[in-house]
């Protein structure tokens, strides 16, 4: 059994942005909108971290999981089908508390990281969450050894065969689980171990202040400026960046190390055959499937992300780039602010376009307090989604500073929420996609956006622009989060021998980021240890290739919706309702498309070329 299953209350289902790029002067931009911008409420979930039904969940959860052990310990093999299955309602329900409290402290943090209570709350709640789950870590692993015949017969039990997708993903991690006394040592000792770096790098990141002319910058704010229209203050921002990053670089470069160690000995103990495997068994996808998707894209490094760096490199009138110009925008001209209420409307009417029913569903989270938009000082950078639990709702973290990638932020969160919701049918169990599917709702609500973004711009020159940004966002995507997938596997291969310096942890990111973006680009030293902030890195190791994969696979996916496919949106939303209770072979077949057919990736790829295709021909 994967550690990453039993950690699933705990992480469950917060799907992070990458911090690839943000809009310059979002400090400036955001404080005069503070006021405007919607702050997510709680109080669904818990009134307060002192409240009394906080309390009483969890002591009913310690008290409900220790009578749950004592009733099925040692006995599911010998139970019928219906006696598994009515196991398993209260395994859930037992479950779903546990997930409740988890998302509270979760989000709590996530708002406000820089705030020593919520800080100690948050880790409390971890602490008394592993403590209580350790009744119920048995049933798991008991599950998985019931013998093939035996279960075979249980699930011709019409009740125990509705929860065989739950029973299916379940004894994928068959071959690598370890005796219960180990499972046990090694979920209790988590919240001292892979839990307690993971917090030392959240507080250490929102505690961090770049110094850059003359003001004391966070380092989301600081990042925003290398998305500057002023060349000279990209560059003056990168050089502070590197300089405050470079200040912690020993620190970081032990964490992980310390990590990396760590997941090595836990992938020894279940003989996993490389570092990557257990993610992709907790994504439940094949390992040739990632491997030919890493193949697709490495090798249309050239005819993506290198042409379209040359062309813009032509464009800034440079020979050569600077890293500090990847995210640089193509006119001198400020971006004009896009105000929040102007965001939605488009954001919802491009949903509403597609479907009323999405439109209806995502509208939810903006007549309700679901979502937290002000870039704040303490708070998580990035976006995410968390679908919480079935019996909630989910909720959506933003730092909106009112750019156009903002608005596509926005947009693929959302995407995120309406699928959490339409999946929540299937139940606390099987309702969470692997992050290999739980990109497609958010990938296409940020294409359906940009292309009716798109479809209403008459200016040739701003269409031009629109349309470089979103190469630019497709290659933040597909081909960064590929050259992030390789300098960890890298990293993690390396760490097996030994300890890695500083250095040669910048000399593998500095060589893994050249080869994706080419020969264009200029790398100065101080580039070598950008890879500490990416907190994917740190949070969920190789979780970064879902990106790419979401994004082919919805550049496929909208792709045959723009032929005409008869009945698409109904398909669709019924791929939405599944949640976890289909693969991605059974949820893709209705719209003919496979992921192991060796031409399903490129035809992903070819979409990105050919919007390069018509930048080279305007």
């Amino acid at each position: 059994m994967s550690d990453l299953y039993f950690s699933r209350f705990l992480t469950r289902g917060a799907h992070a942005q990458s911090p690839a790029h943000e809009g310059a002067d979002g400090a400036a931009a955001a404080s005069a909108w503070d006021e405007a911008l919607p702050r997510w409420d709680l109080r669904d979930l818990y009134e307060s971290p002192e409240s009394p039904r906080l309390q009483t969940d969890l002591e009913q959860a310690d008290e409900d999981s220790r009578a749950f052990a004592q009733a099925w310990r040692g006995k599911l093999a010998q139970a019928d089908g219906a006696a598994v299955a009515s196991a398993i309602a209260e395994y859930q329900r037992i479950d779903e508390v546990l997930g409740r409290a988890a998302s509270y402290a979760q989000l709590l943090f996530a708002a406000n990281s820089a705030d020593v209570r919520i800080a100690r709350f948050s880790q409390s709640v971890n602490e008394r969450l592993t403590a209580i789950s350790t009744h119920l870590l048995f049933f798991t692993l008991e599950m998985n050894r019931i013998p093939d015949d035996v279960l075979a017969r249980q699930l011709s039990d019409p009740a125990l065969a509705h929860w065989e997708p739950f029973i299916r993903d379940l004894r994928v991690f068959r071959p690598y689980q370890l005796s219960d006394e180990v499972e046990s040592v090694l979920h209790e000792k988590s919240v001292t171990g892979a839990a307690a770096w993971n917090r030392l790098f959240d507080e250490t990141m929102a505690s961090l202040r770049v110094s850059l002319d003359g003001e004391d910058l966070t380092l989301g704010t600081a990042l925003d400026r290398m998305s500057s229209p002023d060349g000279n203050a990209r560059a003056r921002a990168a050089k502070a960046v590197g300089e405050t990053l470079t200040e912690r670089l020993r620190l970081f470069s032990l964490v992980t190390n310390t990590l990396a160690k760590d997941k090595a000995i836990t992938d020894t103990l279940r003989h996993y055959p490389r570092p990557t495997s257990a993610r992709n068994c907790a994504n439940m996808v094949e390992d040739a499937v990632v491997d030919a998707l890493v193949q697709a894209v490495t090798t249309s490094y050239p005819r993506l992300s290198h042409r379209y760096y040359a062309l813009k490199a032509k464009w800034l009138g440079v020979e050569k780039l600077q890293y500090w110009d990847r995210n640089a925008p193509l006119t001198t001209q400020a971006e004009p602010l896009i105000p929040w209420k102007d965001a939605t409307a488009q954001v919802l009417g491009a949903y509403e376009g597609f479907d009323p029913r999405m439109g209806e569903i995502g509208r939810r989270f903006f007549d309700n307090p679901w979502i937290d938009a002000p870039p704040v000082p303490g708070k998580a950078s990035g976006a995410f989604a968390h679908p919480t639990v079935p019996s909630a709702h989910p909720y959506l973290l933003l730092n909106y500073r009112g750019r156009t990638r903002d608005v596509m932020t926005l947009a693929h969160e959302l995407g995120h929420g309406v699928h959490q919701v339409l999946a929540g049918q299937q139940g606390y169990l099987m309702s969470g996609t692997p992050l290999t599917l739980a990109e497609t709702a958010s990938v296409f609500g940020e294409m359906l956006t940009f292309r009716a973004l798109l479809d209403a711009q008459t200016d040739p020159t701003r269409r031009r622009l629109m349309l470089a940004a979103k190469v630019e966002d497709m290659l933040n995507t597909v081909v960064r989060q590929i050259a992030f997938y390789r300098f960890e596997t890298l990293v993690h291969d390396e760490r097996r021998e030994g300890e890695l310096l500083p250095e040669r942890i910048g000399e593998i990111w500095r060589q893994t980021q050249a080869e994706s973006l080419g020969p264009a680009f200029e790398f100065a030293p101080e580039y070598d240890v950008y890879w500490t902030y990416v907190p994917h890195f740190i949070h969920s190791p190789f979780y970064v290739y879902a990106y790419a994969f979401g994004d082919c696979l919805v550049n496929a996916l909208y792709d045959v919706f723009q032929s005409g496919h008869p009945g698409f949106q109904d398909k669709y939303l019924d791929m939405l309702r599944a949640g976890g209770t289909k693969r991605h072979r059974e949820l893709l077949a209705p719209f003919g498309l496979d992921a192991a057919d060796p031409g399903f990736w490129n035809r992903g790829l070819d979409v990105i070329a050919g919007f390069i295709d018509e930048l080279e021909r305007t």
